[in-house]
């Protein structure tokens, strides 16, 4: 009688398409893929000071209607032509959510909302909206969680963040090292800087780790490291956005030999996760780098179509979050337009100090 002594924990193992299979179903257009390339180097140009504006991550906590994604996605357009002199507005597009505990993991691995994971269908959906973005011209942001994902969709990304939960991983600091992004590393769940920063030191060096290529083969993976990272405040045991916090980072990142590029996470708990906080601590920041602030070179903003966020149940409400709550669309486009206006005259006096 043979031994039981593998895989006893396992149901079933279900195949799925591999990046390159899905990639033939859904092509890059040669336009999108230029949009794509400018969207990074101007992201990069930004954390070297050669591009004055405010990188803006701002959307939906996360993604779970591609529809109302898309309904987004136009208003941003429209208000990314009246504030591109102050800001690269690049869309948030979150397809995986790391749960404390429990609870839907995202449009990848549940798209149809009900438990059933099936995941080629996510990949499917995210790869399609991700296109249909690129083709409008807007690039998207998205969270790096399951290391195996962007092999699928990240020639579609402009900006990755490796969370709070996961800054501290091996894992997620080896796969960052090879992605082709710049990539935003956030402070610990508790507001410890350290591990953002480690993580950072660490993804900037070459990594070899195993992954999955094109084919969706196991492979050795080996990457030469990712020069283009920096740290995002989003509190801990409290907030993190002041001048006397910003002005710690700074301290903790220059004791690590590392580039003073802050980005500030509104929400969170910089916001006491209450969505009207936000604009608050959006102001406070355009305040700081109107007095002089060299550091603070981007903020992310949790907004959806519809204010709040909603429990997942049935009838859903159209544009309003099931995951974290969210400003509305007329409180962000005044934010942003009210802070662009603020900041017209003192981003490029700030770069013309920084390159003196």
């Amino acid at each position: 009688m043979p031994h039981r002594i593998e895989n006893l924990r396992i149901q079933k193992f279900a195949p799925v398409i591999s990046p390159s299979a899905l990639k033939a179903q859904l092509p890059v257009s040669d336009s999108a893929a230029n949009g794509i390339e400018s969207a990074r180097q101007s992201i990069v140009n930004i954390l070297t000071r050669q591009d004055p504006r405010l990188l803006v991550i701002v959307g939906p906590c996360s993604i779970h209607d591609p529809e109302a994604a898309l309904d987004y996605a136009s208003h941003l357009l429209a208000l990314r032509e009246q504030v591109q002199d102050q800001m690269l507005l690049v869309m948030r597009v979150y397809f995986e959510k790391p749960r404390t505990t429990t609870g839907w993991k995202g449009l990848i691995n549940d798209p149809h909302l009900e438990g059933t994971f099936a995941i080629s269908e996510g990949l499917h959906s995210a790869r399609s909206l991700l296109l249909r973005l690129a083709d409008m011209g807007l690039p998207a942001g998205t969270e790096a969680l399951d290391p195996i994902v962007p092999q699928y969709i990240q020639d579609l990304i402009s900006w990755t963040a490796i969370g709070a939960r996961t800054s501290e991983s091996q894992t997620h600091r080896e796969m960052a090292s090879g992605l082709s992004t710049p990539v935003g590393f956030k402070n610990g769940t508790n507001g410890d800087l350290q591990v953002a920063i480690n993580g950072m030191l660490s993804a900037t060096s070459p990594h070899n780790f195993l992954g999955i290529n094109g084919e969706g083969r196991v492979s050795m993976v080996h990457t030469t490291g990712n020069r283009h990272t920096h740290i995002v405040l989003r509190g801990g045991n409290g907030k993190n956005y002041n001048a006397a916090a910003i002005a710690a980072c700074e301290a903790a990142l220059a004791k690590a030999d590392q580039p003073a590029s802050i980005m500030v996470d509104l929400s969170h708990a910089n916001s006491a996760k209450d969505p009207a906080n936000q604009p608050e601590v959006m102001h406070d920041l355009c305040n700081q780098i109107g007095q002089g602030n060299r550091s603070i070179i981007g903020v992310m903003v949790e907004s959806n179509l519809g204010w709040g966020n909603q429990p997942l149940q049935q009838p859903l409400k159209y544009g309003v979050s099931i995951t974290d709550a969210c400003i509305d669309w007329n409180t962000t486009e005044k934010l942003l337009l009210d802070c662009a206006a603020a900041l017209a005259t003192v981003l490029p006096q700030r770069m013309q100090a920084a390159t003196a």
